[in-house]
């Protein structure tokens, strides 16, 4: 399997050092894309989910700080680590920055090698806190993958997959407080269902934000299903105020549990990408 590379923002307004960011991290094997106004830098996180951002403090519209306190008052881009590049040299602007969220500050000129290892060492972190989801704990992305690249090249395994349907027209009408309180629930009541019936060296894992998985055998994987169905779907009427439970206007756009079962020998896979694909599949 081919490894993505990692994506560098660069949010600097002088063309000279941003042109030459940029050719160096190309080289050095990212994914390198660059901005030269802070609007334009907020837009760009939004859209393209960098890995990073290099972000100057000084630009014509608004400014650097101005830019990573949007980015962190944003659930999307939240986590995504900063590190400013900036001309800014007293000891209150690097504590500002700092104290907004920035994961390092580095003042110009700058030796790009120390850039490089800054950056290296930001990314090596923000990937071990990743390998878990933010909300559930619930291992996700590399750790998952993993898993999942053993079972595509090895016999006998089951997997049920476990899809949590219309939390977006919840989080919509409650908030993403309440959102996060349903995930972090369910997520915990599979994993009782999974204690309950003795699977603990099982594999839970997030397929997606809402999608779980749940590597197991041919021989537990039914009952798993039918347990963890039964605990959600009593339970999730239960996330609604009183009032709401039995409006009309939630028809259809109700919490909903969906499920499905995958077994090895139904399917000829040799990729995470097929495997995805093919549970993923069970849900339709």
């Amino acid at each position: 399997m081919i490894e993505a590379k990692q994506k560098i923002l660069i949010v600097e307004d002088d063309l000279d050092v941003a042109d030459m960011l940029h050719a160096y991290f190309q080289v050095q094997g990212y994914d390198v894309f660059t901005v030269n106004w802070g609007e334009d830098g907020v837009r760009a996180c939004q859209t393209s989910q960098p890995d990073l951002i290099i972000l100057d403090i000084r630009l014509p519209d608004i400014d650097g700080f101005e830019v990573a306190r949007r980015l962190r008052s944003t659930r999307k881009t939240q986590n995504i680590p900063i590190i400013f590049l900036t001309e800014k040299r007293e000891k209150v602007d690097q504590l500002d920055g700092l104290a907004i969220g920035a994961d390092d500050y580095i003042t110009k000129p700058f030796d790009v090698q120390e850039l490089r290892l800054r950056i290296r060492n930001s990314l090596r972190r923000a990937g071990q806190d990743s390998l878990t989801n933010p909300i559930t704990g619930i291992p996700d992305g590399r750790l998952v993958d993993e898993r999942l690249h053993e079972c595509a090249t090895k016999p006998g395994w089951a997997m049920l997959l476990i899809a949590l349907e219309n939390l977006d027209a919840f989080r919509e009408a409650y908030g993403f407080v309440a959102s996060d309180d349903v995930l972090r629930a369910v997520s915990l009541m599979i994993q009782n269902a999974i204690h309950d019936i003795g699977a603990t060296e099982d594999f839970l894992g997030h397929i997606d934000a809402t999608d779980f998985t749940l590597i197991s055998s041919p021989t537990r994987v039914v009952d798993l299903q039918e347990h963890i169905r039964t605990r959600l779907e009593q339970s999730l009427d239960y996330f609604y105020p009183i009032k709401d439970r039995e409006q009309p206007a939630m028809k259809g756009k109700h919490l909903a549990v969906r499920m499905g079962v995958l077994l090895a020998e139904d399917v000829n896979v040799n990729s995470v990408e097929q495997l995805k694909v093919a549970l993923l599949r069970k849900k339709r």
